[in-house]
């Protein structure tokens, strides 16, 4: 498969939604979309980055843009995680992590020595015409969401 770069059609897919319902990509064909990786709900750099695009969610819905997060988590974590920060946005459930291979966000990481697959945080800016307009790699959640609000405006 091909490196994805800023010009490339974003690769299609159909997830599970935080309401278990499913969610194609193409719906949203003429909307620009921010989609955003994220390792695990409810864990701490994951709310601060959450939260961010929450308290920007304004903005983002203002300029018809539509916010999607997703994660390796389970419907039933996504939801819970949605609820209990009031996200007033889409988390999608990629638990086979099929999504995250498509994007090549699913790599080898390190902890404490340990390695295993995980999910890096990137947010990837996908066009009104379904390419690739702009990828954050191995983003840094403090004022995440200002930084794409600023692309977006560009």
């Amino acid at each position: 498969m091909a490196e994805l770069k800023e010009g490339s059609n974003a690769p299609g897919f159909t997830l599970a939604t935080d309401t278990g319902e499913k969610l194609k990509l193409s719906a949203l064909a003429g909307r620009n979309v921010v989609l955003y990786f994220y390792p695990k709900a409810d864990t701490p750099g994951c709310t601060v980055e959450a939260c961010g695009f929450r308290d920007a969610f304004p903005r983002f819905a203002g300029g018809g843009a539509a916010i999607l997060g997703v994660s390796p988590d389970t419907v039933q974590a996504v939801a819970k995680f949605k609820e209990k920060y009031a996200l007033r946005f889409t988390l999608l459930a990629d638990s086979e992590h099929a999504v995250a291979e498509k994007y090549r966000v699913w790599v080898e990481k390190k902890n404490y020595g340990k390695t295993y697959m995980g999910v890096e945080r990137t947010t990837f800016l996908i066009g009104k015409d379904g390419r690739i307009a702009k990828i954050f790699r191995k983003v840094k959640v403090d004022g995440h969401a200002a930084e794409v609000l600023a692309a977006l405006g560009a």
